[in-house]
């Protein structure tokens, strides 16, 4: 499926001077808004560390495990999502604009690969394998990335179709993060209701999960091509290095922390756009 995106972007980006060649005009001159609806496809150049565990120290001795260990050959994925596109630009200059993007949230899939487990003698009744497919993917999450952009058009402002370069920064963060149930299962049964037994709290664990928010520099570069004095059609591309730490936690039912396995994730995102413009003065 991203195969065919990419073909399809490419065939969208090829095609936009054609598309320009009936029509040039100077809208797009100082001064000048433009509004921009479309697609975001996101693909992310993820890589993720090997998930870090900390157990409850009183349980985890108890047990005859490490309270803090690292779960080698375990690893993160991030799928990848569509969503609308919304971007508002103003030229500063003929060539300067300065560019809002937003839209639609987009939701991802996180997926798992290795088996988190202490060592020790109890590390066969307390482990979980994250790539275990009647679980996969691991959980969902909403991620919100509103982009701040200063980009720079190139050709004159009357030409028909104009390449540019953007330099930007985005401030992401995630919501309703939810766990699958059967992984949720899986973690209570397998590490909640051990370790919650050892810390002499026995009874229901709950589990939950974070990412942590992240600044991070945005790079893109596209095309745009005039189809009439007011009307265009854009294709960009964008790289954002971001990257977040990723957090799954397992509570016992009186709120002691039982465990918490973390990952350092670099997401990178790539992001094509597809986009419909409409400019207008004030």
């Amino acid at each position: 499926m991203t195969m065919q995106y990419w073909k399809a972007f490419a065939a969208g980006v090829l095609l936009l001077p054609a598309c320009g060649a009936f029509a040039a005009d100077d809208s797009a001159r100082q001064g000048s808004h433009l509004l921009q609806i479309g697609v975001f496809h996101v693909d992310t150049l993820d890589s993720s560390e090997p998930l870090e565990t900390r157990l409850r120290p009183g349980a985890a001795a108890l047990l005859g495990v490490q309270s803090d260990f690292v779960s080698d050959g375990t690893s993160a994925q991030v799928s990848s999502a569509d969503t609308l596109a919304l971007i508002y630009s103003y030229f500063l200059t003929d060539h300067l604009a300065l560019k809002v993007e937003g839209g639609i949230p987009a939701k991802f899939k996180l997926y798992g690969n290795g088996t988190v487990a202490p060592t020790g003698p109890a590390g066969a009744l307390i482990n979980v394998d994250l790539g275990n497919p009647s679980f996969n993917p691991l959980a969902e999450v909403t991620q919100w990335t509103p982009v701040l952009m200063l980009s720079y058009f190139f050709r004159d402002a009357d030409k028909a179709v104009r390449p540019y370069l953007g330099v930007g920064v985005t401030y992401t963060w995630f919501t309703d993060i939810k766990p699958d149930k059967d992984f949720e299962t899986e973690l209570n049964n397998k590490f909640g209701r051990t370790l919650a037994l050892a810390n002499l709290t026995p009874g229901a664990t709950s589990v939950s999960a974070e990412a942590t928010p992240d600044w991070a520099p945005v790079f893109n570069m596209g095309a745009t091509a005039q189809l009439s004095p007011r009307w265009s059609l854009s294709g960009s591309l964008s790289l954002s290095l971001l990257s977040t730490k990723a957090k799954i936690k397992i509570d016992a039912a009186n709120g002691d922390r039982l465990a918490t396995s973390s990952t350092n994730l670099d997401l990178n995102p790539l992001v094509m756009a597809l986009l419909l413009g409409y400019s207008f003065d004030l």
